[in-house]
């Protein structure tokens, strides 16, 4: 399930599967208290195919996507924004393969983390990915077996953090990513100790001081 805040005059990105991307403009959602509709009615969308990603798009958010065997690039809004239901092919995907991440880059970023299936984590520079309006991209992480599971953009002097779960807000960080920077399209290090089992690079909670908490 997917859901945040937006206007009606915001543009929203609907990301799928099958490595194709649709606007939807706010004002087209339904209002008031209905039950909704899918959005299926909206976009010309396979009925084979998942919906990976949503989020509001303006033309200069810059995006990082990755296909299930490990492929990935950097985007914009700019170079995504399709006012068709048709959408636009973004990810051109390998046999098999499906677009499995889309997230947008915060402000700052620097380093990209990849994790696998088999739960090898790799750190590598951003500006070693190119940044295209549609492509295959270049190989993110090697994989023996299995492939991606998760990836996002983030600042290096920060590290990565993520909730220890259950009642606590407790939230364990990894400053020190030294062990797991190489080159992109390396293998990787098993993930930090006590990495969530999601096996996802999953979202902190805001701290209770937090006013937009």
């Amino acid at each position: 399930h997917l859901a945040f805040h937006a206007q009606s005059t915001d543009r929203l990105l609907v990301a799928a599967d099958n490595g194709r991307v649709y606007t939807v403009g706010g004002d087209k959602l339904p209002g008031g208290r209905g039950f909704g509709e899918p959005i299926r009615l909206t976009i010309d969308l396979e009925a084979e195919s998942e919906i990976v990603a949503m989020f509001v798009v303006r033309p200069e958010t810059r995006m990082l996507v990755a296909s299930s065997d490990g492929r990935g690039f950097l985007t914009s809004g700019e170079a995504v924004l399709a006012e068709t239901r048709k959408g636009k092919q973004l990810m051109n995907l390998r046999p098999k393969a499906k677009m499995a991440v889309m997230k947008s880059v915060p402000g700052g970023s620097d380093s990209v983390a990849v994790i696998g299936e088999k739960r090898k984590m790799l750190v590598f520079k951003l500006d070693e990915l190119p940044e295209l309006g549609r492509g295959a991209g270049v190989q993110l992480q090697r994989y023996r077996d299995g492939g991606l599971s998760d990836v996002i953009a983030f600042q290096l002097a920060e590290g990565i953090s993520w909730p220890l779960g259950g009642e606590s807000r407790r939230v364990r960080s990894e400053t020190d990513l030294t062990p797991w920077r190489a080159i992109r399209g390396a293998s990787g290090r098993i993930a930090p100790n006590g990495f969530p089992r999601s096996n996802q690079f999953e979202a902190v909670p805001p701290s209770p001081k937090d006013p937009t908490a």
